[in-house]
């Protein structure tokens, strides 16, 4: 099938984007490449556009026959206080894709949705019948998309599977993809930069919160886990049709204290720590029940926080020059 990765020069979509050339499917890439990056990509179907673009869309959509959605703005503490981009782009924007998609007659939709959605719940590990209660204007906006869609399945016959992330990290193991950011929010990249000594520290949002140790506790997959979860939500979507909402979580979670922990047994390097106050938006913990997606969805993580660390310390190391300069 010709899959129209939208944002598909980011981070995950590159990932994504490769495992289905591996199952003989054609990636063909959409991204204004604001933040993703040409080399992630070069190897397959380029198209430099806009998500609000719907001329473009409608254009490029004609011979496409399905549609996976990563473009957005993803940043949680940044969405509280900047919930007007966040807004504009995960959900006015996004609507622009959604209905070019349908107006183009496609009819499978693939959507990058987060545990966000589910704010802070009061039992764990979370269900996909967890309750969604948003704690940040990400969360929001992940969640009424997800609501968008339902919509439009019901109206016009769209079906979709929407994949609730809990935290991505790690690498491809080949070297040729991981997480490159001009401006990085993520623990275990910034946890790695602050050991290689590209920064001095890493900061700690919060250390009063009622867990073990005081800091907040995670989820953390894979990213070419996450790949294949998409290729098999595709494989889904083929063969029965159905839509659909799956948690991806390997459904342990590790404190910020335990993946410093881990990250310098991996790097054999100390990482200095400063501790600040708690950040807007942020739950105490996430952790995934993956049963549904291993039942129905045939899925489950092949790769644990060892293995994160090592890919994503493996790619730090290797791409320092390029981070510092960040070419696309």
């Amino acid at each position: 099938m010709r899959v129209l990765l939208v944002g598909g020069a980011g981070y995950i979509g590159s990932h994504v984007a490769l495992r289905l050339s591996e199952r003989g499917h054609i990636p063909v890439i959409y991204d204004n490449f604001s933040t993703g990056h040409r080399r992630f990509v070069d190897r397959f179907e380029v198209i430099h556009g806009e998500m609000a673009d719907y001329e473009c869309l409608r254009h490029f959509l004609k011979d496409i026959d399905a549609v996976m959605h990563f473009a957005a703005k993803a940043c949680v503490g940044e969405s509280v206080s900047m919930p007007r981009e966040y807004y504009a782009t995960n959900m006015t924007d996004a609507l622009t894709l959604l209905n070019a998609t349908v107006d183009a007659g496609i009819g499978k939709f693939i959507f990058s949705s987060s545990c966000a959605v589910y704010g802070a719940p009061e039992r764990l590990p979370i269900t996909e019948t967890t309750p969604r209660c948003p704690l940040s204007a990400y969360g929001h906006t992940k969640a009424a998309f997800e609501d968008a869609l339902k919509s439009y399945s019901a109206a016009y016959g769209l079906k979709f599977v929407a994949l609730r992330y809990f935290n991505a990290a790690g690498a491809d193991e080949s070297g040729m993809l991981g997480e490159l950011r001009s401006t990085e929010t993520h623990l275990i990249p910034l946890v790695l930069k602050a050991a290689s000594g590209q920064s001095a520290e890493v900061s700690i949002f919060g250390n009063d919160y009622e867990t073990p140790d005081g800091t907040c506790i995670r989820d953390y997959i894979h990213v070419n886990d996450l790949a294949s979860a998409h290729v098999n939500a595709l494989d889904l979507l083929i063969h029965k049709e159905e839509s659909d909402v799956f948690n991806l979580g390997t459904g342990i979670g590790f404190s910020v204290l335990e993946v410093i922990s881990a990250a310098e047994e991996v790097s054999s390097l100390p990482v200095r720590r400063l501790v600040l106050p708690r950040r807007p938006g942020d739950s105490p913990v996430l952790i995934c029940d993956g049963t549904y997606a291993k039942n129905r969805l045939h899925w489950y993580p092949q790769r644990g926080l060892t293995e994160i660390l090592r890919t994503a310390w493996r790619w730090q190391i290797s791409n320092t020059a390029v981070e510092q300069a960040i070419v696309c």
